[in-house]
């Protein structure tokens, strides 16, 4: 039974997980003026390094918060 809690605690804080980074990148785009998803449909590789950097970074704190 235990790994079954386990196994739900792990499935519970992945989606707290998701929610919270979605969250997080309309929060970005919303006080950003710049539409990186535009830049990138557009072929901005700089744009697209951009928000994969911001991805990484919210994913690395919000992870960090989860595992403390």
């Amino acid at each position: 039974m235990e790994v079954v809690e386990r196994v739900a605690a792990t499935v519970g804080w992945s989606f707290l997980g998701v929610v919270l980074l979605y969250a997080a990148l309309r929060l970005f785009d919303l006080f950003d003026p710049i539409n990186y998803r535009a830049e990138i449909r557009q072929g901005n590789p700089a744009a697209g390094m951009i928000f994969a950097a911001l991805i990484v970074s919210i994913a690395a704190v919000i992870i960090a918060v989860i595992v403390t």
